[in-house]
């Protein structure tokens, strides 16, 4: 995710406020693009308005003038009566391509959660449904794909700001496509994992994984965290982008059960946007703390001094704060 600099209010001007209240214009027009597949019907080609039209199924005046936007925006080329993709999209936009970014299809889904946000700040909490499963199977597919992506960009800062010293079986709680848990079990041969997620997700959770064929070192589990046991034994309980889902009140009760899983030494790890005490930054944060209100029931971003509440009431010692540089922090508890 892009960093956002806050300017202050005495640096704002009435042409920052008419910027930021149309920005949703380009934002709309580069989704759509990418919903419907434009820059794949363009692929390595240069191509009418018309021929893309037929390609994507719509109607080629209302194509034409969506594309000549997205030149406007700098994003694709266009040559007399001919489109074609800029370098960066013909890289990253087109399926099929190595770089492809499939996640941009949760993007795409978000748009309806955020056109409820008026509705969700009067009420104080979503007005649609928080669970994967009640809004298709494509949804959570665009979801986990997205934290995929996610995954693979940060999991290298991630590992080197871990001790993995005595670690032999970790729980990845909420694991969604196993990347995680796939890259500790790579770096580690001694060291197995356990992914535990949602019903719905365990079989893509099964499918990243068999992909790599580390089907022999990680186990799915299929349950919900805040039902089901975990079991004991582990030396690790990792949690990625898993608090910002909840309420306090459940995660208290969460990292309680981490506690209960890890070994004695063992550590309770939280990766997520950790907010200053004012919840302005980072602005990612403050940002998705917005996203949770529309998307979820109870979800928010919570500071460092939360998460420290719930590790010492739950029994764990020596937390510690480590910072990736990527807008999230880890979180770091020890049982004695």
């Amino acid at each position: 995710m892009l960093s956002h600099k806050i300017p202050a209010p005495s640096e704002l001007t009435p042409e920052h406020l008419r910027e930021i209240a149309v920005s949703f214009q380009k934002s709309r027009i580069f989704l759509t693009a990418y919903e419907l597949d434009i820059f794949t019907a363009l692929g390595d080609a240069k191509r009418t308005a018309s021929e893309v039209s037929t390609a994507i199924g719509c109607d080629e005046r209302a194509t034409d003038r969506l594309m000549n936007a997205l030149c406007a925006l700098g994003i694709l080329h266009k040559t007399k009566e001919y489109f074609s993709n800029s370098a960066l999209t013909a890289r990253y936009l087109v399926k099929g391509k190595p770089d492809y970014l499939a996640g941009l299809m949760h993007t795409v889904n978000l748009w309806d959660n955020w056109a409820t946000l008026t509705e969700a700040v009067q009420r104080g909490s979503s007005i649609v449904s928080e669970h994967p499963g009640d809004r298709g199977k494509n949804r959570y597919i665009s979801f986990i794909a997205a934290m995929h992506e996610r995954a693979r960009k940060q999991v290298s800062v991630v590992m080197a700001l871990l001790d993995f010293t005595g670690i032999k079986r970790i729980l990845d709680v909420g694991g969604g496509s196993g990347e995680y848990a796939m890259a500790f079990v790579r770096a580690h041969p001694e060291v197995s994992a356990d992914v535990f997620d949602l019903p719905d997700i365990i079989p893509l959770t099964e499918t990243y994984i068999n992909r790599e064929n580390l089907h022999n070192r990680i186990n799915c589990i299929s349950g919900d965290y805040t039902q089901d046991d975990f079991g004991s034994g582990y030396d690790m309980v990792f949690l990625s982008a898993v608090i910002h889902s909840n309420s306090y009140s459940t995660n208290k009760y969460l990292i309680e059960k981490c506690y209960q899983a890890i070994n004695p030494g063992g550590q309770v790890v939280v990766l997520d946007f950790i907010m200053d005490e004012d919840r302005i930054n980072p602005a990612n944060g403050a940002f998705f703390a917005l996203n949770m209100l529309v998307g979820t029931e109870s979800g928010d971003t919570y500071t460092e001094s939360e998460v420290r509440q719930w590790m010492t009431d739950a029994g764990l010692q020596e937390i510690t704060r480590k910072d990736t540089g990527f807008g999230s922090a880890l979180i770091i508890g020890r049982k004695a």
